[in-house]
């Protein structure tokens, strides 16, 4: 098999896990907001909906920290797709793997 349609198969998949992670990241913010409006709703004490409103604070943390190893996953097949010395730019309705790569060479400017 050519290794173009190998890394564009692979490409897809890492597609989808960012777009499925995405998802899941903005449904646990929802459930978040949902929480906070039930207790307004029901004119409720903070103490009663504080131990799941946590929980859901402490997924959405290991949610963000699995959608940048995915970033970093990202980053290193775009490595490995160079050395396989697949040049083509790969299209999946996202922005390019070249683009991509090039975000941490951004410089981040520190607030606070």
């Amino acid at each position: 098999m050519e290794k173009i349609f190998v890394v564009k198969r692979v490409a897809e998949s890492l597609w989808a896990a960012e777009d499925a992670m995405d998802e899941t990241v903005q449904k646990a913010s929802a459930l978040m907001g949902d929480i906070v409006q039930a207790r307004k709703d029901l004119d409720t004490s903070h103490l009663l909906w504080d131990a799941s409103l946590g929980k859901v604070a402490e997924a959405t943390s290991a949610m963000a920290a699995a959608r940048r190893a995915l970033m970093e996953a990202h980053h290193a097949l775009y490595e490995v797709k160079l050395r396989l010395g697949v040049r083509q730019k790969l299209d999946g309705g996202h922005p390019s793997v070249e683009e991509d790569h090039r975000i941490d060479d951004v410089p981040v400017r520190r607030v606070g």
